[in-house]
């Protein structure tokens, strides 16, 4: 019997989990703050991320945390700091007092949001691009990430950060045609993160196989991530965008939030 702790669990990217990956032989325990409706054969733990003893109780017996609890957006430095950056620490510190030999950390392509994208259009990005972060959201994302070499460098934990874009339906403009992520191809990854033996640490593109996709799909693919879909599908229902936001989706991997 396998147990795997997700937090944030009633956020958009958590009720995505939830609809697929229960499975026979798999306990999935949910944390957040908001009321979660519990998967078929599953436990719900009304908790705060920040809350490091109830973190520790909700990892006891857990074989791997998904963390994505947290702030979703930008919002002001003490909401970042208070939830996103100590909530991190918190779920990191949480799963190795209580032994959880896995992290896999909703980390965001706000990370490197600054990065400057390529105009030759058969050139990559790769997973692991410095922190260039584009926000105080993104700066928590970079904190995050750095928690994840501490902890398996000291604490020999094994941490799967998963660099996201646009985890939605569907694309909503130009640039979601480039980074999209799809509900299924998202959780593909997280599953492809949890199984991979002994990955150590490393950061993946979290990013569906899009035919204007720029990120690379390299680190996805060592660690056993095929996706299936494509925004393309999407194309025709995408309208016209204020030009700086076109703009900066084609210039910056952050899009809109380097504005």
């Amino acid at each position: 019997m396998e147990t795997v702790l997700i937090t944030g669990a009633a956020g958009r990217i958590g009720r995505m989990l939830q609809a697929r990956m229960p499975r026979e032989g798999r306990t999935l325990r949910l944390l957040d703050v908001r009321p979660v409706e519990p998967a078929p054969g599953g436990e719900v733990v009304a908790a705060s991320v920040t809350d490091l003893d109830a973190m520790v109780s909700a990892c006891d017996g857990v074989d791997a945390l998904v963390h994505l609890g947290g702030i979703s957006g930008e919002a002001d430095w003490a909401e970042i700091r208070d939830v996103n950056i100590e909530g991190t620490f918190a779920a990191f510190e949480a799963a190795r007092r209580a032994g959880v030999p896995r992290v896999v950390f909703a980390s965001s392509n706000h990370a490197v949001g600054f990065q400057v994208q390529p105009d030759d259009p058969d050139l990559e990005m790769p997973d692991d691009l410095p922190p260039r972060p584009d926000t105080f959201y993104g700066v928590s994302k970079v904190l995050g990430e750095a928690l994840g070499t501490l902890y398996h460098d000291r604490h020999g934990l094994d941490v799967v950060c998963l660099r996201i874009g646009t985890c939605a339906d569907r694309p909503h403009d130009l640039r979601g045609l480039a980074t999209w992520l799809s509900p299924d191809d998202c959780a593909r990854l997280v599953e492809a993160a949890l199984a991979c033996p002994e990955p150590g640490f490393r950061t993946v593109w979290g990013v569906s196989a899009n035919t204007r996709r720029v990120w690379s799909l390299d680190g996805g693919r060592e660690i056993g991530y095929e996706p299936q879909d494509d925004a393309e599908i999407f194309a025709s229902e995408i309208g016209p965008r204020e030009e700086k936001h076109d703009e900066a989706g084609r210039r910056y991997v952050g899009g809109a939030f380097t504005l």
